[in-house]
């Protein structure tokens, strides 16, 4: 169904998309720490809580992806538009709730999770709260419409509108932080307006006739139920292993924190520089649920199956470029970084060891699961990811730490661990061949050509 042009045209905008936003975000952060300490601790803060909302609106996303790639795969275009236009529903009134619950509940909600914060902090985390909150229904919409896109197989659009809107988002700091002096506010505005401005865009785009998938008239969608509940079924195991694998990250930062400075202080830019190296391997894995999603629609999952090896290849073969390239560019931006000696030395040793582990362990524990997913087979992926990521990233993590005086370098043993275990149990999975019997669509697909 996909030809090695059709891939390359799924998935180079999606690499690239990755690559701007996570540049995008370290900009952006970087602008924010010249206001003051309190206010890069209050934008931290509230950050943890927007990124566990990027991933519940992710998870509503996927679900529609792969619902929609499926109805597309058996050519079912009235089928498609039916679930994008439920989709883009269920996260409206999703992320509406969500909004109105954090802008009146702000104050409890943040003193409930970050009690002890002083109250500089404090007072800018509410503000920047208060209008990043305020952006949740854009930041859903746009993560959803983004995804409908790609399942149609136009990721070029969605990296056009995320680039130029993060632009907006880095102009609008520059003129409310540095030149109207607004500080934190003006920070959290232009990122309120960056993404209404993305997700008017793609409404007004979706909007237009003759296109694949067409959302509009916007006035004409009722629920249904049926629907909604067969997307719901994808996103919400996909939520629930997303949102278990943010607190498992916070859990594994608890441990880091009784580290020394010089750890500490090693182990923060590991972290940024090993999750760069991740980004085009990650897109490869969002293009492969719109790839194996249309092939299960179809009733091809031998074909699947192929692309689901052929982009894990793909994807290891990247994750090694990426790994080594920043693995040499890892001194310089230690040196760029002001960073001690020690503590330099330190994350080029933690880079070299993960640049050797990592593209061998990586692919398989990531990738395939992305295809596994798109025939249905969320609950069984949703079971393994929780459960080895507590067990090895997050309990052996701890016990090296904490038990055996292993520094950073536990954290990473039990991260080679997780991934580890996972890319055997998805292997003998993938090869098994039981996710392939799954239907997220009951009814038969109709009878195609070969």
């Amino acid at each position: 169904m996909y030809s090695n042009r059709d891939l390359a045209k799924l998935l180079i905008p999606l690499i690239i998309e990755q690559m701007l936003t996570a540049l995008m975000g370290t900009v952006d952060t970087v602008m924010v720490s010249t206001i003051s300490p309190a206010a890069v601790s209050g934008v931290s803060l509230v950050d943890s809580i927007n990124v566990l909302m990027q991933y519940v609106f992710a998870a509503l996303a996927t679900g529609g992806t792969i619902v929609c790639s499926q109805y597309l795969g058996r050519r079912d275009v009235s089928g498609a538009n039916n679930a994008a236009r439920q989709v883009l529903l269920s996260v409206l009134v999703l992320s509406t709730v969500i909004t109105v619950v954090c802008v009146v509940f702000r104050q409890p909600l943040l003193a409930l999770i970050f009690g002890s914060a002083e109250p500089a902090v404090m007072d800018a985390a509410l503000t920047y709260f208060l209008l990043t909150a305020l952006s949740y229904p854009f930041m859903g919409i746009y993560d959803v419409s983004a995804a409908l896109y790609r399942a149609t197989g136009n990721s070029r659009l969605p990296m056009v509108i995320s680039a130029s809107c993060n632009v907006v988002n880095i102009v609008g700091n520059s003129i409310t932080i540095y030149i109207l002096d607004w500080g934190v506010a003006g920070a959290a505005l232009s990122t309120l307006v960056s993404r209404i401005l993305a997700a008017v865009i793609l409404l007004i785009i979706q909007d237009r006739p003759h296109q694949i998938l067409t959302v509009g008239p916007y006035r004409t969608i009722r629920p249904d139920f049926a629907t909604i509940a067969l997307v719901l079924s994808i996103g919400i195991p996909t939520g629930l292993e997303n949102g278990l694998f943010q607190f498992g990250k916070l859990a594994v930062q608890s441990a880091v924190s009784t580290l020394s400075t010089t750890e500490i202080s090693a182990q923060a830019i590991v972290v940024v520089l090993e999750a760069f190296t991740s980004m085009p391997s990650m897109a490869i894995g969002l293009g492969l649920v719109t790839v194996a999603g249309q092939c299960m629609g179809a009733g091809r999952p031998d074909e699947a199956r192929r692309y689901i090896w052929k982009l894990t290849a793909l994807s290891a073969a990247v994750l090694f470029i990426t790994n080594w390239a920043v693995y040499f560019l890892t001194a310089p931006i230690t040196r760029l970084a002001g960073m001690e000696a020690e503590a330099a030395a330190l994350t080029c040793q933690l880079m070299l060891i993960i640049s050797i582990v990592k593209p061998f362990l990586w692919p398989m524990a990531f990738t395939p699961v992305n295809g596994m997913k798109a025939a249905g087979d969320v609950r069984f992926t949703m079971v393994v990811s929780t459960v080895s990521m507590w067990i090895f990233r997050v309990g052996l993590c701890y016990l090296l730490i904490l038990g055996h005086g292993f520094g950073p370098l536990g954290v990473w043993i039990g991260m080679f661990a997780d991934w580890a275990v996972r890319s055997v149990i998805y292997t003998i999975h993938l090869i098994r061949g039981r996710w392939a019997t799954k239907r997220v669509l009951k009814e038969a697909p109709p009878a195609q050509e070969p």
